[in-house]
C-alpha cells in the first residue's frame, strides 16, 4: 500500500487501489470551546462524533435550554472535534458544579450570557488574550490558591482523545474515522490567523499548544513550531497537518510573505491544505456585482456566501471599494502569489490543496443541508428571528473530500499530506480530476481511472514539462449529489477550469475556462423553490489549455456548479411568513417582524446577498512548473530473496533547476510506496543525469542487487522524489504487475 500502517486495527473489507471519495469535516466545537459555550452550547466531543455517524443532537434555545434537537441527513465517513485550545482547562473548570471557580463571576457570565446583546461583550472578555501581544498564559482566576487550569486542560484533551478513540471504527466495517485534533486561534485585533491540528494517530502531545503558549512567535510560526517539537520530533510516531481557516476575515495576513526558501519550504511542509468554505463565510475569490469588480480578477461566480467585512477586529467596517479589500484574503490570489514566490525563491510556501468544512459552535459536524438547517452558533441562531437578524451571512458550511483506498486513519492522512482532496459547500458530488501526459484517458473509457493513475496525477500533485512542449491534458469528471429520497441533490450545471498563472515579467493572471456543460437557464421556481429546468447527473471533459505556455509556472483546480437552488435564509424567511422574491417583501417583514427586515436584501441593496444559491466543489489545484517531473518509465524487480532485487528508471524534467546545473547542491532520486524502496545520489556509480542545451533532463537509474524482496508484485501506487538543497519534486503513479516485475507499462517502456 502506498503509506505506512501506524496504528493497531482490522484491515479494512472495503479497500480501492484507485481510491474512493469519503466525506468528512475537520473543523467541529463542542462545550469546551470558550465561544460555544458563551453561546450556550453544552454537549461534547462524543456527541458530535454520535452526531456525524447520524445520532440525534440537543440544541440551545433562546434561553440556552437545551429544548432543540437536530439530526445529520446522512452520516459522515469521518470528523475531526477541534476545540479552541485557548481556556480548556477554564471552561471546565467553570461548567463542573464542584469546581471552587463555579461561582466565580468569569464563571457565571461564561455560563449564562443567554442576552444576545451581551454575549460579544463576554466574548471579548474571554477571549481577548489570543488577540493581544504578550498574552497571559491564562486567565487570573488561575491563579488562586488551589486551582490548577493546567491539569484541567490536560484533562480535557484526555477527554478529546477517549471520545475520537471510542467513536473510531477499527474493525474490517471501517464505517467511520476520527481525528484528534484542536484549533490554534491566534487573532491579533480580530485577525483570523487560526489553524485546525489534525493528528495521524493517537500518538499526540501531551497537551495542545494554544496561542496563549506560541505568542512569542508571530503567527502562524508559533504553533508551526510547537507542532514540529511537541509531535513530530517526539519520536512516538505523532504527525500532523496543520490546516488554515477563514482567510476571508484575516484583514489579508494570514500568510505573510516568506522569509526567505527554508521559511517556504518549512510553510509547504506544514500546511498542505487550506479549509477554503466554511460557516463564516468563502474564501476562494471575491466579487462585487453591484461595482462589476472583482479582487484580483474578473470572475462574477465569486460573488458567493462572502463577508462584506475582511476581519472580526473593532475596526470591522466593509472594504470603502474592492481596491481596499486584502488580496490575500482571498486563497486563489495566494496561489498565485506562490505560483510568483516558486520562480523567485524556488519554493512556492502556498502549495495548497483544498478542504471544507463546518466551523460548527453546535457539535454538529457535517450539518450542512440548507432546508432545516440547525444554525451553527448555539443560541445566536436558535430561532428563525435570530438567524435572519444576527447570522443571515453565515451558511451552513462546507465538507472535506478525501480520495483514499480505505476508511482508515493512516489511509486518509496520507491523502490529506499528498492533497487528494477537494471541497464542497455542504453538498456531496463526486469530482476527480487527472492532469498529465493522460495517454487514452478519454470521457467514456472503461479504464480512464486505472489509465489516468498511470500516465497523469490527481488532484494535488504536480506535472513537469512535457516533450516538445506539449501541452499536458487534463480530464475531470463530476457526478451529481444523490442527496435522499426526502431531498434529492441538484442536477450539475457546469465544469470549469480556474487557471493561475505568472508571466516572464512575474505579474500573476487567472482565467476560468468552462469545460463542461455551460449556463443551461436553469433557476427555482419563486414560490415553490422547486426548481425549474434540468441539468446533468454526470459531466466529463478531457481539456487542453489553449493558451499554455511551456515556460510559465501554472496552476490549474476544477470548479464544479450545480443549479441554483434556495438559500436557506429564504427557506426560513418563507417560512416565517416573508418572500425574498416578493415585491412587497419589506412590507410583509414589517408585518413579521423587524428581526425579519434582511429577508429582503437583494442585489439591487447587497453585492453579495440573493435568495437562491448554486451550491459547488473545487478540486485542489494541480501545479505545473517546468522544472517538475513531467514522465517516468522504469521496471521494478522485486526479487525472491534480499540483494536480488533491480531497478530501472528514467525521469524526465522539462527543465533541470538551477541549484542541480551549477552544481550548487547534490540531486538525490527517492523511490518508494509506504517506506524508501531505494535511495541514491546522482553521480559516479550511482543514477546519472543527462542535461540538453535547451536545459531539459533525463535521469537515468539502473540498479541491482536491491533489498526489495517484501515489495508485492501487484498492482500500487509508487512515488518518485527529486531533492537538492531547496527543490523539491514528487511524482505518484500506478505501477502494473507483469509477472514478478512491476512496470509503468507496456507502451511506457524505459
Amino acid at each position: 500500500m502506498p503509506w505506512q500502517r501506524t496504528e493497531e486495527r482490522a484491515a479494512c473489507a472495503t479497500f480501492d487501489p484507485l481510491r474512493q471519495p469519503l466525506f468528512g469535516d475537520l473543523h467541529v466545537h463542542t462545550r469546551y470551546s470558550a465561544d460555544a459555550h458563551i453561546f450556550g452550547t453544552r454537549v461534547g466531543a462524543r456527541e458530535a462524533y454520535d452526531f456525524a455517524r447520524g445520532g440525534t443532537i440537543t440544541l440551545a434555545d433562546d434561553d440556552e435550554r437545551q429544548t432543540r434537537t437536530a439530526r445529520i441527513d446522512r452520516p459522515l465517513d469521518f470528523a475531526a472535534v477541534t476545540d479552541h485550545s485557548e481556556f480548556f482547562g477554564e471552561v471546565d473548570l467553570c461548567i463542573r458544579p464542584e469546581s471552587p471557580l463555579y461561582d466565580d463571576e468569569m464563571c457565571r457570565v461564561l455560563r449564562q450570557a443567554d442576552d444576545p446583546n451581551g454575549r460579544f461583550e463576554v466574548t471579548v472578555r474571554w477571549l481577548f488574550p489570543a488577540g493581544i501581544p504578550s498574552p497571559p498564559r491564562s486567565h487570573a482566576f488561575c491563579s488562586l490558591p488551589g486551582i490548577d487550569c493546567d491539569a484541567a486542560a490536560v484533562s480535557v484533551w484526555q477527554e478529546m482523545q477517549a471520545a475520537a478513540e471510542a467513536a473510531y471504527d477499527r474493525t474490517e466495517v471501517c464505517s467511520f474515522t476520527t481525528f484528534v485534533g484542536y484549533e490554534h486561534t491566534a487573532s491579533p485585533l480580530g485577525r483570523h490567523l487560526h489553524r485546525n491540528v489534525i493528528f495521524r494517530n493517537h500518538h499526540v502531545p501531551e497537551f495542545p499548544s494554544s496561542q496563549l503558549e506560541t505568542a512569542a512567535e508571530p503567527p502562524p510560526h508559533g504553533v508551526w513550531t510547537a507542532v514540529e517539537r511537541d509531535c513530530l520530533a517526539a519520536g512516538d510516531g505523532c504527525d500532523a497537518v496543520i490546516i488554515p481557516h477563514n482567510s476571508n476575515l484575516s484583514g489579508g495576513e494570514a500568510f505573510p510573505h516568506p522569509i526567505d526558501a527554508a521559511d517556504a519550504r518549512r510553510r509547504q511542509e506544514r500546511e498542505p491544505l487550506i479549509e477554503i468554505h466554511q460557516v463564516k463565510g468563502n474564501s476562494e475569490c471575491r466579487f462585487d456585482r453591484l461595482a462589476g469588480l472583482g479582487v484580483g480578477g474578473e470572475d462574477e461566480l465569486c460573488a458567493f456566501e462572502q463577508r462584506e467585512v475582511a476581519h472580526e477586529g473593532p475596526d470591522n467596517r466593509p472594504a470603502p471599494d474592492v481596491a481596499s479589500y486584502p488580496r490575500r484574503n482571498l486563497v486563489r490570489n495566494v496561489l498565485k502569489d506562490g505560483v510568483a514566490l516558486q520562480r523567485t525563491l524556488g519554493v512556492n510556501p502556498f502549495q495548497f490543496g483544498f478542504v471544507g468544512s463546518t466551523d460548527t459552535h453546535n457539535a454538529t459536524s457535517g450539518d450542512t443541508e440548507e432546508a432545516g438547517w440547525a444554525g451553527a452558533q448555539g443560541n445566536a441562531d436558535s430561532s428563525p428571528a435570530r438567524r435572519i437578524g444576527d447570522e443571515l451571512r453565515n451558511n451552513p458550511g462546507g465538507l472535506a473530500v478525501v480520495w483514499a483506498e480505505e476508511n482508515s486513519r493512516d489511509a486518509l492522512f496520507a491523502a490529506l499530506e499528498r492533497r487528494e482532496t477537494y471541497a464542497t459547500s455542504g453538498t456531496r458530488p463526486v469530482v476527480r480530476l487527472f492532469a498529465g501526459e493522460l495517454d487514452g484517458v478519454d470521457c467514456g473509457a472503461p479504464d480512464l481511472v486505472e489509465r489516468a493513475y498511470r500516465t497523469g496525477t490527481p488532484m494535488g500533485g504536480e506535472i513537469g514539462a512535457l516533450p516538445d512542449g506539449r501541452a499536458p491534458r487534463f480530464v475531470v469528471l463530476a457526478a451529481k449529489d444523490p442527496g435522499t429520497a426526502e431531498l434529492p441533490g441538484a442536477d450539475l450545471q457546469r465544469v470549469q477550469i480556474v487557471k493561475g498563472w505568472v508571466d516572464a515579467q512575474g505579474a500573476t493572471h487567472e482565467r476560468v475556462f468552462d469545460v463542461a456543460g455551460g449556463d443551461n437557464g436553469a433557476a427555482v421556481d419563486p414560490s415553490t423553490c422547486a426548481p425549474l429546468g434540468a441539468g446533468a447527473a454526470e459531466l466529463c471533459a478531457a481539456w487542453q489549455d489553449p493558451a499554455f505556455d511551456p515556460r510559465q509556472d501554472a496552476f490549474y483546480y476544477a470548479r464544479v456548479l450545480e443549479n441554483p437552488t434556495c438559500r436557506w435564509s429564504t427557506l426560513v424567511c418563507k417560512e416565517a411568513g416573508v418572500d425574498p422574491f416578493a415585491a412587497d417583501c419589506a412590507q410583509q417583514a414589517a408585518r413579521v417582524g423587524e428581526a425579519f427586515a434582511d429577508c429582503c436584501l437583494t442585489l439591487v441593496s447587497d453585492a453579495f446577498l440573493e435568495p437562491v444559491v448554486q451550491e459547488r466543489a473545487w478540486t485542489s489545484p494541480v501545479w505545473y512548473r517546468p522544472d517538475a517531473i513531467a514522465r517516468v518509465r522504469g521496471s521494478l524487480t522485486p526479487g525472491r530473496r534480499a540483494g536480488e532485487g533491480a531497478l530501472e528508471l528514467a525521469v524526465a524534467l522539462g527543465r533541470v533547476p538551477e541549484v542541480v546545473r551549477s552544481g550548487g547542491a547534490e540531486l538525490t532520486v527517492v523511490l518508494s510506496d509506504a517506506q524508501d524502496l531505494f535511495r541514491a545520489v546522482v553521480g559516479p556509480g550511482g543514477p546519472s543525469l543527462e542535461i540538453g542545451v535547451d536545459g531539459v533532463g533525463l535521469l537515468r537509474v539502473a540498479a541491482t542487487g536491491l533489498d526489495l524482496a517484501h515489495v508485492r508484485a501487484v498492482d500500487q501506487m509508487l512515488r518518485i522524489r527529486l531533492e537538492a538543497g531547496d527543490y523539491r519534486a514528487e511524482h505518484t503513479r500506478r505501477w502494473r504487475a507483469s509477472g514478478d516485475v512491476l512496470t509503468t507499462g507496456d507502451e511506457d517502456a524505459t
